[in-house]
């Protein structure tokens, strides 16, 4: 059988490298599976992407279409006509789509108009959000999805409520976080880290990406200077997502926030693990956090990975600025919850995925 693994932003490319290996090791085995990785280029800076390819040892691309950056529809329109012409020279029996970027979605709706089964991974998360575009991809991409894999029992019971049949869903656990668990002997201390003088568990990293965070540059600074007001004097090392830059008033900045470039995994991942807490927007490090059992504060109104508080180190605090202390007071007070780690997530999703998927395809 033939696979098409779709990637095209910085958080699908720890998702996929499981299954890429997965995929080779039963091929080793003498399984009849093969696979065509499309890289859609919808993130094409290096540090966003080839940098991300190196480390996690994925294989080049096998084709880039290169779409680059664009508005919410002009991108996935670029998607869809590009992987369209690929669909067309050449079929495969299945289109494996990961997350929940522009990418997803678009391949997904062209493999399901030409006849092609479609897989989603990470299928059934919701924040129940509506002006996150990620929410309207995670939905229309499981309306039309044959087979879910799904990082939680929770992500199953809201496919289930939407008609979904049990036998059509396969809790497999996440594939972000075997790229986690299988990296941890390799993970690279920063550059910077003798320059700032940073200490394990004295320091905060912080991520801001998000539209709501970000965009306005008044509401951005806010939030920055009270991140840099309630963290005791610790060091806020903060690597700036482009999105983030363009709204940064870095003349404009607390003496204690600490700017870097983006990241390559390898280095983020240290940054985070050595970290006395992690304050984000974003999903996958609300996760990364709760495996490697750091506190994280999230500055968003809902997640679509309720399980990271509910059982993990994570919690949210909204996008006001005037919750940030008392979250800080909390943690500095040692009264932050332990947490744990889901069922599942132990390392070995994408073995599951494919061992699922052949199963299917034997049938």
């Amino acid at each position: 059988m033939h696979i098409d693994i779709i990637a095209g932003a910085r958080p699908n490319f720890m998702k996929i490298a499981p299954l890429v290996a997965a995929i080779r090791q039963a091929k080793e085995q003498g399984e009849n599976i093969n696979y065509r990785l499309i890289h859609t280029g919808q993130h094409y800076d290096k540090k966003l992407s080839e940098t991300f390819f190196d480390q996690l040892n994925i294989p080049k691309p096998d084709i880039n279409l290169e779409v680059g950056s664009g508005t919410q529809a002009g991108q996935t329109a670029n998607v869809m006509i590009k992987y369209e012409a690929v669909l067309t020279d050449s079929k495969p029996d299945l289109v494996l789509v990961v997350g929940d970027v522009n990418s997803t979605m678009a391949c997904a709706i062209v493999a399901k108009k030409m006849g092609i089964k479609v897989a989603h991974v990470e299928a059934g998360i919701r924040s129940r959000d509506w002006s996150m575009p990620e929410e309207v991809n995670r939905v229309v991409t499981d309306a039309i999805t044959d087979y879910f894999f799904t990082t939680t029992a929770g992500a199953g019971d809201n496919l289930r409520k939407a008609g979904v049949p049990s036998e059509a869903i396969f809790l497999v656990g996440n594939t972000m976080i075997d790229t986690l668990l299988k990296n941890l002997p390799n993970l690279k201390q920063p550059d910077f880290w003798e320059e700032h003088k940073l200490e394990e568990n004295r320091y905060v990293v912080c991520t801001l990406h998000r539209p709501n965070n970000v965009d306005d540059a008044e509401g951005l600074s806010t939030m920055i200077h009270e991140i840099g007001r309630s963290t005791n004097q610790l060091p806020v090392v903060f690597p700036v997502h482009p999105r983030t830059r363009k709204s940064l008033r870095s003349d404009d900045l607390p003496s204690n926030i600490v700017l870097t470039e983006p990241l390559g995994y390898l280095e983020f991942i240290y940054l985070v693990k050595h970290a006395k807490v992690v304050v984000t927007d974003s999903g996958g490090i609300q996760e990364e956090t709760t495996v490697l059992g750091i506190p994280c504060i999230t500055l968003r109104d809902n997640t679509e990975r309720p399980e990271t508080v509910e059982v993990g180190t994570n919690e949210l605090i909204g996008t006001n600025p005037e919750r940030i202390k008392p979250a800080f007071d909390t943690l500095f007070a040692g009264q932050w919850k332990p947490g744990k780690v889901p069922d599942h997530w132990d390392g070995k999703a994408g073995k599951r995925i494919v061992h699922h998927i052949s199963a299917l395809f034997a049938e």
